[in-house]
């Protein structure tokens, strides 16, 4: 049976609605069954950079650790529900201590593959898949070469800085824009062709087009249809086995429109559950 791991975190975010965050988590595990369900009970001070370039280092470092411990006993497939993007990379080691062969796919507007330098807001969550390759802060960064470059699918991104752009050309990442998602095989083609023989899915909520969703702190047009992402992932999971996956970045504004966005956002967790 799958099992849920809701992590409130915001300190991740460069959001000035960041805290709307921990609702968004919660709003989502309500919906969840209890059974399966843990909710962290994670920092809320913001934390402090301890001398680097990310900002509220410390209370990311501490709710880090709560995830390593909280998936430590678990075998079977974990869907982390955040918060901001930044609690998927404690989802990311877990998978692949278990799976050498792990790939990931990252659903997300933006592609969050900036450095402690390059980073205009000292976020983690710009930076955060740039740590699963193994470069960023001690203590959130995987080790070099755990998910290499190749084995890594950015998918829906449309919000690029121009540092990023650099990094994922000369890694050679590979992306799929929203049209390329259309093709329902397209993804699964992606991974299988990366040689992996499992898979952790990413999905930051704004990555959907913003007539799909508004509870999101950045949203940006043109982007992927909900209809898309299901049978992307639909497609895949037929393919590749899914060893665990995430669910970020919903920050509603009101507890009304929480309620209005919850019918997508579970047909997602139905689509990775």
């Amino acid at each position: 049976m799958t099992r849920f791991l809701v992590v409130p975190q915001w300190q991740g975010s460069p959001s000035a609605r960041a805290m709307q965050l921990i609702d968004g988590a919660n709003a989502i595990a309500g919906d969840l069954p209890r059974s399966a369900t843990t909710v962290l009970d994670v920092p809320m001070e913001a934390g402090e950079s301890l001398g680097t370039g990310v900002h509220r280092l410390s209370a990311l470092l501490r709710t880090r650790a709560l995830v390593d411990e909280a998936l430590a006993p678990q075998f079977e497939p974990v869907v982390l529900i955040g918060g901001d993007c930044g609690v998927s990379i404690g989802g990311v080691a877990h998978a692949a201590r278990a799976h050498e062969d792990l790939a990931v796919v990252w659903f997300d507007a933006h592609p969050d593959l900036h450095d402690q330098e390059s980073s205009p807001s000292g976020a983690f969550g710009g930076m955060v898949l740039r740590a699963v390759l193994g470069d960023g802060a001690d203590g959130l960064a995987l080790e070099p070469g755990t998910v290499p470059a190749s084995r890594v699918v950015l998918a829906g991104a449309r919000s690029f800085d121009d540092e990023e752009q650099d990094y994922a050309q000369r890694e050679g990442l590979r992306e799929l824009d929203a049209g390329a998602l259309a093709d329902a095989g397209a993804l699964a083609d992606a991974v299988r062709t990366t040689g992996a023989g499992s898979v952790f899915v990413h999905v930051d909520l704004d990555v959907l087009d913003p007539a799909e969703i508004s509870g999101v702190t950045s949203a940006q047009p043109f982007g992927v249809s909900l209809a898309d992402l299901l049978a992307s992932i639909a497609a895949l999971r037929a393919q590749v086995p899914l060893v665990g996956a995430a669910i970020t970045g919903f920050s509603p504004s009101s507890p009304d429109a929480a309620i209005e966005d919850l019918g997508t956002i579970l047909r997602i967790v139905g689509a990775l559950a």
